[in-house]
């Protein structure tokens, strides 16, 4: 997963072309680690570079914008950028997270 900062997160999420997955986290959160785990080995089975992660402590904007209403959270954007991304917030298990993203890539 690449970080990204709120610059760089918003620059990403306006540009087409290609879909985004952003794992939206903070550094203390116990789940997020969990989650984390669960896309370290998601990210193996995806095209590269898809998958980026933020620290919403770092990104007021996008948090406020997007309406991120805790953590863990997985944003999905099309390559289109055509609507509002889908924001997951339940991440079950490493199948449902891969079948979640690759929603976004087809």
């Amino acid at each position: 997963m690449r970080p990204l900062d709120e610059k760089q997160l918003l620059e990403e999420l306006w540009r087409k072309g290609e879909p985004l997955a952003v794992f939206l986290h903070t550094p203390f959160c116990g789940t997020c680690k969990v989650a984390r785990r669960m896309l370290e080995v998601a990210e193996h089975l995806l095209p590269e570079g898809l998958l980026a992660e933020a620290d919403v402590n770092m990104t007021p904007t996008v948090v406020e914008q997007y309406k991120i209403r805790s953590v863990p959270a997985l944003l999905l954007a099309d390559k289109e950028r055509s609507g509002k991304p889908e924001i997951i917030y339940s991440m079950g298990s490493v199948g449902d997270l891969l079948a979640q993203i690759r929603g976004v890539l087809s």
